[in-house]
């Protein structure tokens, strides 16, 4: 059985014209000559390295959907009829006490100085892809008011079309990430914070430096990478001019937009886009530690690591060097995840799957432990987009995650209340939003509620940010609901325990107890006694 439908696929907007393929090509059982299309060989014919990439760029994102033979759902969760974990000090537990409204969802990451998120769920980096900027807006005001941290992705300074170096090359003034940094603030309270990543231009166009200097930032995030791919970060631009200005700013730009031939190919409209590429970085211990170091001497008070679905080596340096490093938060990205723009046959094809990456974690961070090493707060991300797995993410990492990082299902909410603004605007509201109203107030269930909270701002705040504000308290009460079912009222007090294996490959796996062995000998006590 094939785990993916390779050769096509809507992301990169192929398909097969037989409803039978081999499962190992996804090509056409039966390939005849003359096919009008269009699967992936098809399309790559005359269109070539196009097909690579999902599309069309800013415009979507895209997650791999290979299907992995263990994740998250071949877990249940524990619930208990009796107990209350975690109740505020002094309360005493009864069924009049014991609500799941009370049940407390925040959490915090940090090694000295903590950040204290209102839910554990926070924004994966939202760098330099078209989708990001676009909609930067509603995603920073709606994590500013939902109490999340909002990452800052890579190379938003060096896209930054009014970028400006010094004689050195380094960053002097960025209008672009000066907008989303000041988009966050505005909104910002004692929840959550802006962070901004590092990668290997970023560290030569010194946005760290920036960043720290003008806008006083106090976290900065190290790349090592993502679960959606293990090269360095693209997105794809349609001029020429702007090829050209990203080639001159020391990126990588394909097709080489100096070479004569690839002018006149895009003269003649067959190139019709540029790919801009990241540099692969090189980690070692020493120059590890050296940087960490270095970005605390700049200023950060905070300094955290993003790592991707590497190997089993780079999992346990990330783990390692992060404890040596005293890193404030490590957060580990597992295969497929989702993406503005990767390679298609790389999202579905590598890297350890969230499930497996996550398991490894733990029994790594308890071979420290074992030997009295403190290791960092943890984030597990790869594939979230509800409540129960988040519940079981953290459970599973139990104590070591504190949160989970989450890209597409937060981007979700922004989009669609933003395109719900469109719509209000222009009047053509679909069916699927105008049942529930035609107002601005009818729509969104929030609404009254932000405009108590901020008197007299409720203008400020775009309808993408009221839409993931909205999506956070529906996660948070879901959440609750959780836990308050599995007795734990405090996120702190949610363990491994509180988790059951469905299938023995996943007690295999994870180490969490087969449902017909969870709790057994308990259970055998009493029975006789």
């Amino acid at each position: 059985m094939n785990l993916r439908r390779p050769n096509a696929n809507d992301a990169t907007g192929t398909t097969n014209r037989s409803r039978d393929v081999v499962p190992m090509s996804g090509i056409c059982s039966r390939c005849v000559d003359g096919c009008k299309g269009s699967c992936e060989i098809w399309l790559s014919s005359f269109r070539g390295r196009e097909v690579l990439y999902p599309g069309p760029f800013g415009e979507i994102t895209a997650g791999a959907d290979k299907d992995y033979p263990i994740d998250y759902s071949h877990l249940n969760i524990q619930g208990y009829a009796r107990g209350a974990k975690g109740m505020a000090e002094g309360v005493e537990a009864n069924p009049d006490t014991a609500v799941f409204q009370d049940v407390d969802t925040r959490t915090e990451y940090g090694w000295e100085i903590k950040v204290p998120m209102r839910v554990p769920i926070f924004t994966g980096a939202l760098g330099s892809t078209e989708i990001a900027r676009a909609n930067w807006e509603h995603f920073a005001i709606g994590a500013a008011i939902s109490g999340i941290t909002l990452v800052c992705g890579e190379n938003v300074c060096g896209v930054d079309p009014e970028l400006v170096l010094d004689h050195n090359g380094k960053v002097t003034r960025s209008p672009e990430m000066d907008r989303r940094i000041e988009s966050y603030r505005k909104f910002k309270d004692s929840y959550g914070e802006l962070l901004v990543q590092l990668n290997v231009e970023d560290t030569r166009l010194g946005t760290a430096e920036y960043v720290a200097s003008k806008h006083n930032l106090e976290t900065i995030e190290l790349k090592w990478g993502q679960g959606a791919k293990c090269i360095g970060g693209e997105i794809k631009v349609g001029s020429l001019d702007r090829a050209n200005q990203l080639k001159d700013r020391g990126y990588i730009v394909l097709p080489d937009p100096g070479v004569h031939e690839v002018q006149a190919a895009f003269q003649d409209g067959a190139i019709k886009e540029f790919e801009r590429h990241s540099r692969l970085g090189f980690v070692t211990r020493e120059e590890f530690l050296e940087e960490v170091d270095r970005l605390r001497d700049i200023g950060f008070k905070r300094v955290t690591l993003k790592t991707g679905a590497y190997s089993a080596v780079e999992l346990a340096m990330a783990i390692r060097y992060g404890a040596e490093a005293k890193i404030d938060l490590l957060t580990i990205d597992g295969a497929p995840g989702g993406t503005g723009m990767s390679p298609w046959p790389m999202m579905n094809e590598w890297g350890i799957p969230t499930f497996y990456i996550e398991s490894l974690a733990y029994q790594f961070a308890e071979r420290l432990r074992e030997r009295s090493i403190r290791v960092p707060d943890i984030a597990i991300a790869g594939g979230f987009a509800d409540e129960a797995n988040v519940f079981k993410g953290i459970a599973m990492g139990s104590p070591y995650v504190k949160a989970v990082c989450m890209g597409r299902a937060l981007m979700i909410p922004g989009m669609v209340g933003k395109n719900i603004e469109k719509w209000l605007e222009t009047g053509e509201i679909p069916r699927t939003v105008s049942k529930y109203g035609s107002t601005v107030e009818e729509i969104f269930v929030c609404y009254e509620e932000l405009k108590e909270r901020y008197p007299g701002r409720i203008g400020e705040i775009p309808l993408g940010a009221i839409g993931i504000y909205t999506y956070a308290q529906k996660f948070r009460t879901g959440l609750q609901q959780i836990m308050a079912g599995s007795r734990n009222f405090s996120l702190k007090t949610v363990g491994r325990n509180d988790l059951m294996a469905l299938t023995e490959e996943a007690e295999a796996v994870s180490g969490i107890p087969y449902v017909m062995r969870a709790y057994r000998d308990a259970a055998e006590a009493i029975l006789d006694s």
